[in-house]
């Protein structure tokens, strides 16, 4: 198969691309790459279409969302952390179904807060609309195509190279496989979560 990662170049994307590259031809796209995509400019989006073809799976990465205080964010702070990883992955994923081969994939990232988190209500939020996005697109679908959710709480390295204790992350090789599981897989319309 030849997959597209965006956010190829993250603690995930990397773990997800040495993880695909295995058995498949994986193109990597990052902010900062040599193939520019940015979830913010939907622009970016359209020229890596134009210039990557006969996908047979998009796969996203790139995707976060900022800790703001729901008691002081304002709404232009609150309409911005949605735009990357909420609307950037919808138009993204409305992207993938018009360049994507019949029966190919497209999984998208969430997230996965253990327990209520302070300044976590917009991410709350984010997480859920890509569920339930990703839940009722997968019926909308046409030619057989395929679309779910990873969404992995903390990350083990993340939570290291924070300086943080890292016991409750999950290993990033771990999540990068629910990853694979779900291009390789015949998941649809699910979240996963590792």
């Amino acid at each position: 198969m030849k997959v597209l990662v965006i956010g190829a170049t993250g603690t995930i994307g990397s773990a997800v691309v040495s993880a695909l590259n295995a058995s498949h031809q994986v193109v990597g796209a990052s902010r900062s790459g040599q193939l520019r995509v940015d979830l913010d400019d939907p622009s970016t989006l359209d020229a890596v279409f134009d210039t990557v073809r006969d996908l047979d799976a998009v796969v996203c990465c790139a995707a976060n969302g900022p800790l703001v205080s729901l008691e002081s964010a304002t709404d232009q702070e609150m309409a911005t952390g949605m735009r990357g990883k909420l609307l950037g992955q919808v138009a993204l994923a409305r992207r993938a179904v018009r360049h994507l081969r019949p029966g190919g994939s497209i999984t998208l990232t969430g997230g996965t807060f253990t327990a209520p988190l302070p300044g976590g209500s917009l991410g709350a939020l984010i997480n859920t609309g890509l569920e339930g996005f990703v839940r009722n697109a997968a019926s909308e679908l046409p030619r057989d195509l395929r679309i779910n959710l990873i969404s992995p709480g903390w990350i083990k390295e993340t939570l290291r190279s924070m300086g943080a204790d890292d016991t409750g992350g999950t290993p990033v090789a771990e999540v990068a496989q629910a990853y694979v599981t779900a291009v390789e897989g015949v998941a649809q319309g699910q979240t996963f979560r590792p």
